[in-house]
């Protein structure tokens, strides 16, 4: 069977595939597809005040229980997941990637229970994957085949997660990693370099499958492709708009860049769309990133066209547009044994990115059966009982004129989270709402809280301090104020663990 681009094209995106046609609003056209036009763009206040999100970075890498990359990582010799899949499966030779897809079964899926433990949690918007760089698609596809109706849990994972969210008040949002699966899928094209299967093919030579593991081509990097053909951005073009047109999503994440011109069409498109839907109101937020390590480009964000998002990290001070930074409390996808992050870590992270006006979009792995592990539920469940007693001081509310103050360093941008230090209850971070300043102790204080911004010779604070209240507690808080600090008498007893909030009126 020849495939050619033409025929791949077909098989890949559904036929001939063009620019989609920029929607109007009101008869007038709103937004073209050029970044000087979808800099008109303003973040919707609803995404303002969500602060916290949660995320399903679920589909059929999550099979073996292997972690993340399986997908790839399995075609390469001598990798951990290269060496599980042929102990545990067989070689890649003989049994490829699309043999791994049945393991994805969610038969003890419960996406309705689920939904309102996130919502409990104070997740305010939730995220499905749409399509990772694996080449299939999460939801009933219009353009490809190889997607989770047809293959797997044989069921529109994203439709349903979206009718869930939506019925218990939740916003919506998708994720697309599509445009990396060029070059970071195409390694199932290789062979052993040693061994006794050295030089035999590995399945994704087999033309019969060429939909789900590309024409044979050159490009196998783990990265943002500089060069794809003008035929595989078509048809990403086709299958990302499809996703938005059929699940009309409040956020649609890229991951990476606006993949050219195209990209830039489906921006629009959007943006265009939402307006249609909400009555002429842009709704709808969209999310690039902002990241070149020496010649590698993992996004093509610029300034007010969308919003930040920021991989596993933060920012250095508050920026002056919302922006929203994705992690996990363990791997993306699911990882047997793995070590998640502590509770206090998240709320940290959480409470320094809400202070710089961003939100926190938190995964949970879920099993390839749909269901979070004992250990994950445990983590779920002290997220919930702090965002109990705090939520006031972290939804709604808007950065102060600092950020913080305290001997944390924060190393800003994508992946930094990998290298911060912990945070301490010295580390103090502020938020606002109305007439009120929140001031967040990033632990139990071993003494009393001095709070320098707040001192009458900072400038900072314009009015006189009326009263100090601790979140969740009744106790009757001490405190003095002069020139170098408001001083807070440590209280009694803590509210909640994790991180305490004081309101300063």
């Amino acid at each position: 069977m020849r495939v050619t681009r033409r025929s791949a094209l077909r098989s890949l995106a559904g036929g001939a595939v063009g620019a989609p046609a920029i929607l109007s609003a009101n008869g007038k056209t709103v937004f073209s597809p050029t970044w000087e036009s979808l800099k008109q763009y303003r973040c919707p206040d609803w995404f303002r005040d969500a602060k916290f999100g949660t995320w399903a970075h679920w589909g059929p890498q999550g099979g073996p229980k292997q972690g993340d990359w399986y997908a790839r990582n399995m075609y390469l010799q001598g990798t951990r997941q290269n060496k599980y899949h042929v102990e545990h499966f067989g070689h890649p030779s003989k049994v490829g990637y699309k043999d791994v897809i049945p393991l994805w079964t969610a038969k003890n899926w419960e996406p309705e229970t689920l939904i309102r433990r996130y919502k409990k949690a104070g997740a305010k918007y939730f995220f499905s994957l749409g399509v990772h760089c694996d080449n299939f698609d999460c939801w009933n596809s219009r353009h490809h085949r190889w997607n989770a109706v047809n293959f797997g849990p044989k069921k529109d994972v994203v439709g349903t997660w979206r009718d869930a969210a939506r019925s218990n008040g939740l916003r919506f949002g998708v994720s697309e990693h599509l445009a990396w699966s060029w070059g970071w899928f195409n390694v199932n094209k290789g062979s052993d370099k040693t061994g006794p299967y050295a030089g035999v093919p590995y399945d994704g030579n087999d033309p019969a499958y060429q939909d789900l593991y590309f024409p044979p081509h050159a490009d196998t990097a783990a990265q943002y492709p500089q060069d794809a053909p003008e035929w595989w951005k078509q048809a990403w073009l086709a299958r990302v708009k499809d996703l938005v047109d059929q699940h009309r999503p409040d956020v649609v994440y890229t991951d990476g860049g606006a993949f050219g011109q195209v990209g830039l069409e489906l921006i629009a498109h959007y943006y265009n769309a939402s307006m249609e839907w909400h009555g002429g109101r842009l709704e709808g937020v969209y999310t690039l990133k902002n990241h070149t390590a020496k010649t590698k480009l993992f996004g093509e964000y610029q300034e007010g066209a969308t919003l930040l998002d920021v991989e596993r990290g933060v920012v250095g001070d508050i920026r002056g547009e919302p922006w929203q930074t994705c992690t996990c409390i363990g791997q993306w996808f699911y990882w047997e044994g793995f070590k998640y992050r502590r509770p206090r870590d998240v709320i940290h992270m959480l409470i320094d990115v809400v202070s710089k006006n961003g939100n926190l979009l938190l995964s949970f792995p879920q099993l390839p059966d749909g269901t979070l592990d004992t250990e994950e539920e445990g983590i779920l469940e002290e997220i919930t009982r702090w965002m109990a007693v705090n939520g006031e001081a972290i939804f709604a509310t808007r950065p102060w004129k600092k950020y913080g103050e305290g001997p944390a360093t924060i190393p800003g941008g994508i992946l930094g989270e990998r290298s911060m230090k912990p945070f301490t209850p010295a580390d103090l971070r502020f938020t606002t709402k109305k007439d009120s300043l929140f001031v967040f102790c990033l632990g139990w204080p071993e003494g009393d809280i001095e709070v320098r911004s707040l001192g009458t010779a900072a400038g900072l604070w314009q009015k006189r301090i009326q009263h100090v209240r601790l979140l969740g507690s009744e106790e009757e808080i001490e405190w003095s104020a002069d020139a170098e600090r408001l001083r807070i008498r440590r209280p009694n007893r803590k509210p909640c663990d994790l991180a305490v909030a004081f309101e300063i009126l």
